[in-house]
C-alpha cells in the first residue's frame, strides 16, 4: 500500500514536538467511511525519528494503519532548550501529548490508538499506558524496564565517573552555566550511558548516512537511571501489551523484562535471539515487524 508522509507538530508544555504523520493512500478495498486506527511511535535513549522509526511506521502503514512518529523535546527537530536534555517526566509528557494529538486527527478512531516504543521508549510506553487506560494496544520493543539492571551493564568504573559528571551537570544547571554532556554510546570501559561491545556499531549504525547527530545527553540524567523501573507499571496496564524481547540484549537485559512481562494482565512475549540493536535491521527487523503487525491486526483490526 502506498502512503503519504506529512511534517506535522504538536505542543508539549511550552515547546513544539516535531513529528511525521503517515496515512495510507486510499484503497478501494477498504471502507473509507470508517476512521482508521493509528500507531504512535517514539524512540529510545537520545535517539531521533530518523533512526529507523520510519521503517517501522512504513510497515504499519502498509498494513493499513496510520502512524505518528515524533521527536522528544530537546532532541531532533523538536523545540526545547537546552539541547540534548533528557528528562524522563518531560518525555512521558511528550508521549501523552502525542497520543492526544493522534486522537484529535480527522479520519482517526480515537479509541484505536496503539503506542510503539523502543529501548528507553519501550519503558516509556509501559508507564504511559498504565496512566492512560484508553490506549488500545502497546508494543514495547527491547524495552528498558529495570534501571539497576541496565546500570550494571556500564561497569563500576564507568558508573562512578558518570556520577561525577552528573553532579557537575546539576551544579551547572543551578548556576545557569553550560550543561555538562556525557556520550550516549561508547566503547567498553568508556564513560558513556551505553558502553557494551555492540553499542558503538549498533547504535551509531542506525544513524542515517550524512545526518548530523549528537552522541551526547545532559549528564545529570545518569542519576535517574538506577531509580527508574517502568516494568513495575505493567500490572496497571489494561490494554494488551506485546513485549519484543532481545535475548542477547546488552543494554536492557532480557531477564528483568521477562519477569515483568509475566505480571501483565494481557501480555504477549515475542523473543528474538539477537542483540539490542539487531532488531532494527535485516532479518530480525523483518521477523519482529511481522509479529507486530499480526498483534495489531488481532487487537485493532483495520
Amino acid at each position: 500500500m502506498t502512503h503519504t508522509r506529512e511534517d506535522v507538530g504538536f505542543s508539549s508544555g511550552t515547546d513544539r514536538c516535531a513529528a511525521w504523520l503517515y496515512r495510507p493512500d486510499t484503497d478501494d478495498s477498504i471502507d473509507e467511511s470508517s476512521d482508521r486506527p493509528i500507531v504512535v511511535l517514539g524512540h529510545g535513549l537520545g535517539a531521533v525519528k530518523e533512526m529507523r522509526l520510519d521503517a517501522f511506521a512504513e510497515r504499519f502503514v502498509d498494513a493499513g494503519y496510520a502512524a505518528l512518529v515524533f521527536d522528544y523535546r530537546h532532541f531532533g527537530d523538536s523545540e526545547g532548550s537546552p539541547r540534548q536534555l533528557l528528562d524522563i517526566k518531560k518525555q512521558r509528557a511528550d508521549w501523552h501529548a502525542a497520543i492526544a494529538h493522534a486522537r484529535s486527527l480527522p479520519g482517526i478512531d480515537p479509541d484505536r490508538v496503539a503506542i510503539f516504543g523502543s529501548s528507553f521508549g519501550g519503558g516509556h510506553v509501559l508507564a504511559v499506558a498504565a496512566e492512560d487506560h484508553r490506549v488500545a494496544a502497546v508494543i514495547s520493543q527491547c524495552p528498558f524496564t529495570d534501571g539497576i539492571a541496565s546500570s550494571k551493564t556500564q561497569g563500576l568504573g564507568a558508573s562512578m565517573r558518570l556520577s561525577v559528571l552528573a553532579f557537575r551537570d546539576l551544579f551547572a544547571a543551578v548556576t545557569h552555566r553550560s550543561r555538562v554532556l556525557v556520550p550516549l554510546a561508547g566503547h567498553p570501559g568508556e564513560t558513556a550511558l551505553m558502553n557494551a561491545p555492540d553499542v558503538m556499531d549498533g547504535y551509531l549504525g542506525i544513524v542515517p548516512d550524512g545526518m548530523e547527530f549528537s552522541n551526547a545527553v545532559t549528564a545529570s540524567f545518569g542519576l535517574s537511571v538506577p531509580l527508574e523501573r517502568p516494568g513495575r507499571r505493567v500490572r496497571d496496564i489494561t490494554a494488551p501489551v506485546l513485549f519484543g524481547v532481545c535475548d542477547n540484549d546488552t543494554v536492557a537485559p532480557a531477564g528483568p523484562t521477562l519477569k515483568y512481562a509475566a505480571q501483565a494482565r494481557h501480555g504477549t512475549v515475542k523473543r528474538y535471539p539477537v542483540g539490542h540493536f539487531d532488531i532494527y535491521v535485516g532479518e530480525p527487523f523483518e521477523q519482529a515487524i511481522a509479529d507486530y503487525v499480526d498483534f495489531l491486526d488481532e487487537q485493532l483490526a483495520v
